[in-house]
């Protein structure tokens, strides 16, 4: 039996130990918080199979927020679970009721073919099955608590999850990318992530402090599994924060500036890599990071576009 009844699941996306879920038991009463794309479905039941527990057993799908890695399947999932009811943050919950708005950005940015293939069909939730969680609402599993916070930094619709059981956080994205690839001696590696259009580096700094201050054993990141030494993860990525805020900085006002951006971030993360013992060539390290470089340069760059309005 996994420790405190927390399953890791893979959902499969992208590739093997990129995207997870997590199934929570308690006393034969389940919770998923996040639930990965349409696609993941089946690997979701049948995690729930393999802990000897049926859908009607299923009392809450929590979700971090509303980026489709995470919650695109939220729909389809809530069809198989008779019982369940969803959880999310106050500004995504009228996402999951109709996601009309998810699919057109979406559409947007990856086109009909390639959306209808990564994410299949969105499909509402039922208004009267969604819950919304204001800062500390507190989810009742069988009698185990499992608190919402708000999160921001990420995205604007982000909480985090605090179990007291395990004196653990579901951190979504708040709490960055550790990807078990660039794990070395010295532990887990991490870096914070943005997302294109909702970068706030103070308020993702703030989030992450107050984490910190329930002194937990180990964080559950969507991107990828549990890691534990919170405190050193914390102080990294407090410091990749300001230097990716210095770096954007640097790079505005030149004509390249996307390009320098994704250049300056790709040779920091390659440094940072380096020096903590990471066994993998630059070139797969880059392979590793380069959707999540050219995320965070894009969310920079949106951040320095809003900060110069302000």
């Amino acid at each position: 039996m996994p420790e405190h009844g927390i399953h890791t699941i893979d959902t499969g996306y992208v590739r093997p130990r990129f995207d997870a879920a997590y199934l929570v038991v308690e006393q034969g009463r389940a919770a998923f918080i996040d639930c990965g794309t349409n696609h993941t479905i089946p690997v979701l039941l049948d995690a729930l199979a393999q802990a000897g527990l049926a859908a009607a057993d299923v009392d809450w799908l929590i979700l971090t927020h509303a980026h489709l890695d995470h919650a695109g399947g939220a729909g389809t999932l809530m069809r198989h679970l008779p019982h369940a009811r969803l959880v999310a943050h106050p500004r995504a919950a009228p996402h999951m009721v109709d996601p009309a708005r998810l699919v057109a950005g979406a559409t947007a940015v990856y086109g009909e073919a390639e959306f209808a293939r990564h994410y299949g069909e969105l499909v509402p939730v039922p208004a009267e099955r969604v819950v919304v969680a204001a800062d500390g609402h507190v989810v009742d599993l069988a009698g185990r608590p499992l608190r919402c916070i708000d999160t921001p930094g990420h995205a604007r619709h982000h909480l985090c999850v605090w179990d007291a059981r395990s004196r653990s956080w579901f951190t979504g994205d708040t709490f960055g990318l550790s990807y078990r690839e660039l794990d070395s001696a010295r532990g887990p590696f991490i870096l914070p992530t943005s997302s294109p259009v909702q970068f706030e580096p103070e308020a993702m700094q703030g989030s992450i402090a107050r984490m910190l201050a329930e002194s937990p054993r180990a964080m559950y990141l969507t991107h990828f599994g549990r890691v534990e030494e919170v405190a050193r993860l914390a102080a990294e990525l407090h410091e990749q924060i300001d230097a990716m805020v210095s770096l954007a900085q640097a790079c505005d006002g030149r004509p390249d500036r996307h390009r320098a951006l994704v250049a300056a971030l790709s040779g920091y993360y390659l440094e940072r890599a380096q020096a903590h013992g990471c066994t993998l060539d630059d070139a797969s390290v880059l392979g590793l990071l380069g959707m999540d470089i050219e995320l965070n340069a894009q969310g920079l760059e949106v951040w320095l576009e809003r900060a110069r309005l302000s």
